[in-house]
């Protein structure tokens, strides 16, 4: 196999595939609830403040595995971390379907989230093994696809299964697929390239050839970092990228899961039609991650690598809400998801910029911290509508939210000559 051959190699046929769809599981399972919330409310008589709680309490559980996930991946195994967090998560969905009272219902989530929680930063540090720098926001951006793909098969499904089911049925026939996906994860997985049964010798020596030349190269560019865990917490960029990502996951998680309240309120259709209308803005989502995460690899990460994006995403959810017209409104939607998705490019600047020692400390750092965004957001979007009675002031909060993310971003990215 050559060195191109050996690019494009089958890490990226087997690695990246089986990791995308163990995500885009953890995230069906994490946002159906915005899909059946209208419905579920009806039963356990849910304002729309209690709705806000509801999504978000997925984030305070959220935090409490992120560093000891991260940790674990580096120091004994990604894989088996993964395969028990998977197993326990889709027995706290199915739990979620089976709830009787508000306060089960949020004790249901906040479980969820505490073993949804290590997933992404065991993810992170296994992907760093196997994917050098210069393929860094392709394969986050590859990995993460899964995000807006879940969103638009879950849309679709979800409506049409509540057309025939009950939410709780829904609810637990969502939550079995990834205790079923746990077995196909330990099978195809290996916590590093050479140890992975379907891997060739020479792609492995070529992943660790890059590895040694990146971190040459960041030891030049990183020499204030110090490799004591305990300075990781005064480190101005580790600090600044828990604010970025605190502030992308509120004004995120506070535009997704009111979308489908929002899109049904707009069009006044059936579950599976909303499903289906719901799906459009994600995958026009996909396109947006897919050119974003090229496109830094290609020219190299920049400061308006999310700086653009999320400024256009900010704008228009600013400017949709201004318009009567419900077909209006939902193509400013559609604009919106059209850049909100720069997770590849975000996760391929903490390796850049942070050094090898404290990396995994420092992801566990970002996403537990940044993740709590995903509680307060929801809730001030549905705070504010229960005040008052529109998602405006709620979303020109996000679009804020967003549009300072993309400066704190492009403040931490390091200059490039053009």
């Amino acid at each position: 196999m050559s060195t191109c051959k050996s690019k494009i190699g089958k890490r990226w046929i087997y690695f990246i595939p089986v990791a995308s769809i163990m995500y885009m599981l953890a995230f069906l399972d994490r946002t159906n609830l915005s899909f059946i919330l209208p419905y579920m409310g009806e039963d356990l008589h849910l304002s729309n403040s209690i709705k806000g709680v509801a999504s978000g309490i997925f984030f305070l559980g959220y935090l409490i595995l992120q560093v000891p996930a991260a940790l674990l991946a580096e120091r004994w195994s990604g894989k088996k971390t993964i395969f028990i967090l998977m197993t326990l998560w889709g027995l706290a969905a199915i739990w979620t379907g089976l709830v009787r009272s508000t306060e089960e219902l949020l004790c249901a989530r906040f479980v969820l989230g505490v073993f949804e929680g290590g997933i992404q930063p065991a993810t992170l540090v296994m992907l760093i093994r196997w994917f050098p720098q210069k393929e860094k926001a392709r394969a986050n951006g590859f990995w993460l696809m899964c995000i807006p793909i879940s969103a638009i098969i879950a849309a679709p499904i979800t409506g049409v299964l509540l057309e025939y089911f009950s939410w709780r049925t829904v609810l637990v026939i969502e939550g079995i697929p990834p205790i079923i996906w746990a077995i196909v994860w330990y099978i195809m997985i290996a916590d590093r390239p050479d140890k992975a049964w379907w891997m060739q010798k020479d792609e492995c020596d070529y992943i660790m050839q890059q590895l040694a030349m990146d971190e040459q190269l960041k030891q030049k560019r990183t020499t204030e970092d110090s490799p004591r865990y305990r300075d990781v917490f005064k480190n101005t960029k580790v600090l600044t990228l828990i604010f970025a990502w605190f502030l992308y996951c509120a004004g995120f998680y506070g535009f997704t899961m009111w979308m489908p309240q929002v899109i049904t309120n707009i069009s006044k259709s059936s579950p599976s039609i909303v499903g289906f209308l719901t799906a459009i803005p994600y995958l026009i989502g996909l396109i947006g991650m897919i050119y974003i995460s090229v496109k830094a690899d290609r020219y190299g990460l920049r400061k308006s690598s999310s700086l653009v994006p999320l400024t256009i995403s900010a704008i228009a959810l600013l400017i949709g809400q201004f318009f009567p017209s419900a077909t209006m409104q939902f193509i400013f939607l559609c604009v919106v998801g059209g850049g909100l998705y720069i997770h590849g490019a975000f996760f391929a600047l903490p390796p850049l910029v942070i050094k090898t020692e404290v990396l995994a400390l420092s992801l566990g750092l970002i996403g537990g911290i940044g993740n709590l965004g995903g509680f307060f957001g929801p809730y001030i979007v549905g705070w504010l509508i229960d005040v008052t009675g529109t998602p405006l002031a709620g979303f020109m909060i996000m679009a804020a939210a967003m549009f300072v993310c993309g400066l704190s971003l492009a403040s931490v990215t390091p200059a490039r000559k053009e």
